[in-house]
């Protein structure tokens, strides 16, 4: 025994050494993160718009408070490895062009099981129309969600005019129901997305809605669209309760180079989030800073009032332009509830519709827009990153009567 203690001894005190000094190395190499701007695209490294890594300064950070007692401790503190080249990148996709995408997606309507279009069209050529067919045309507009007051107002149009024109070939009957649809839908209504950068500050847009709707997937690809008309884009996460989101979030913007502001804090104040993005955005002049929100039911008063501050805790440093509700297609009238109590708390500009396919209503386009004032401005058909666009009136009539 007496001679292997030699032996044993160095080694011992080798290994205590190593355990006292690995945890003062691993700490030192802790880094903060944060959004610095745009990356060169040639950056082999990072890629263009992801976040970056700074190496800690000596000095202690600096505390961070913003007004109204928002806590902005905890954004973005990751552990990260000195070889940075090892980190794994995205990469940066083009995305497709605005006006193709509208085509795209009007075919894919026309394409789809929609009951407005064909079956009006069906019951108004018939050889006879009496009351039992216009009983049937108004129990029609109503299975397809556009509501009481709306489908009185078509129906009384339509028999009117048939009565005037006083023939029903297939031609008139489709050209008599597209004015009178069109007219429902409104064209005159402004879709226009608020995006344009103001003189010292960027665009703020929040987008908001209940769970499950794919309000992140619409933020990212919202991003996209901005993206492909020259846009230079920043993304906030300010759903910090999904598990997830955030880095879904960075995922869509890294894909067309755009960065997102992030916490490393599950459950962070989602206020404190926006306020960061908002405020990176102002201090790297981008266009538009687009901050994603955490679902919640509209009968909840407790994240409905939460909602409501974290628009005001954005509005201390830049007005909101836009707030776009995500609204799901499939959920018919029940939509309609939950865009009045969103509308009443943060003042909602749009309406995104998504899932408008297959099983989708058109008419809740018309219900959403008759009850409250407020434009349907994107629709989405599909689960493509690109399956986002424009809605225009005409356009989504058209392809509810081919």
């Amino acid at each position: 025994m007496n001679d292997i203690l030699p032996i044993i001894l160095p080694i011992l005190a080798v290994l205590v050494v190593l355990g006292v000094l690995i945890p003062v190395l691993m700490r030192s190499r802790k880094t903060t993160r944060k959004y610095l701007g745009p990356r060169d695209e040639n950056d082999p490294v990072l890629g263009a718009g992801t976040l970056v890594e700074d190496r800690p300064s000596t000095a202690p950070a600096p505390e961070r408070a913003a007004p109204g007692g928002v806590d902005l401790d905890g954004l973005e503190t990751v552990e990260v490895p000195d070889d940075v080249a090892g980190l794994e990148t995205v990469p940066v996709e083009t995305p497709l062009p605005v006006a193709g995408r509208l085509i795209r997606l009007r075919e894919r309507l026309v394409k789809s099981n929609n009951i407005l279009g064909k079956g009006l069209l069906a019951l108004l050529s018939a050889d006879k129309i009496d009351d039992d067919v216009w009983d049937e045309v108004e129990e029609t507009l109503l299975l397809a969600d556009l509501g009481t007051e709306p489908t009185m107002q078509l129906v009384d149009a339509l028999r009117e005019r048939v009565k005037v024109i006083g023939t029903r070939s297939p031609e008139h009957v489709k050209a008599l129901l597209r004015e009178e649809l069109i007219k429902l839908v409104d064209p005159t209504m402004d879709r226009s997305l608020n995006v344009d950068r103001h003189a010292d500050k960027p665009a703020v847009m929040m987008v908001v809605g209940v769970n499950g709707v794919g309000k992140t997937t619409t933020v990212g690809k919202l991003a996209r669209v901005l993206v492909a008309e020259d846009k230079d884009v920043l993304l906030g996460a300010a759903d910090t309760f999904r598990a997830a989101a955030a880095e879904q979030l960075a995922t869509w913007g890294q894909r067309v180079g755009v960065p997102t502001v992030k916490s490393d804090i599950d459950g962070a104040d989602p206020a404190s989030v926006a306020y960061e993005a908002v405020k990176a955005g102002i201090d790297q002049e981008v266009d538009v800073v687009m901050i994603d929100t955490a679902g919640r039911l509209q009968n909840k008063v407790g994240l409905m009032d939460e909602l409501g501050k974290v628009k005001r805790v954005i509005e201390k440093l830049a007005e909101v332009d836009e707030v776009l509700l995500v609204l799901d297609a499939t959920t018919g009238q029940n939509g309609l509830n939950q865009a009045r109590v969103f509308s009443e708390v943060v003042n909602i500009t749009g309406i995104v519709l998504t899932k408008l396919d297959g099983t989708a209503k058109g008419g809740i386009v018309v219900a959403i827009q008759k009850s409250l004032g407020v434009p349907v401005k994107l629709i989405g058909l599909g689960e493509g990153a690109d399956d986002l666009a424009p809605f225009d009136a005409e356009s989504f009539v058209d392809a509810l009567l081919n």
